[in-house]
């Protein structure tokens, strides 16, 4: 009987995870898809873009190109 209790946990967090693989494959898109694939395209747009404006610049922390050299 060593064995059934062996089998069971590794059974039964099998069983779980499948369940959790279903819930979140079935969850994918419906009627939030759009606005959620907005979001993401937003944010990566943010990273790989950088900056848009001198102002967005500024107030994200933005480094000037001027150099001390420049400035004589």
């Amino acid at each position: 009987m060593d064995y059934i209790s062996a089998l069971v946990p590794p059974v039964v967090m099998a069983t779980f995870f499948t369940i959790l693989i279903v819930t979140i494959v079935k969850s994918q898109g419906g009627p939030n898809k759009t606005k959620e694939d907005a979001y993401v395209d937003a944010a990566l747009a943010r990273v790989e873009g950088g900056p848009q404006s001198p102002a967005a610049a500024a107030a994200s922390g933005g480094t000037s190109t001027a150099t001390a050299a420049d400035s004589d």
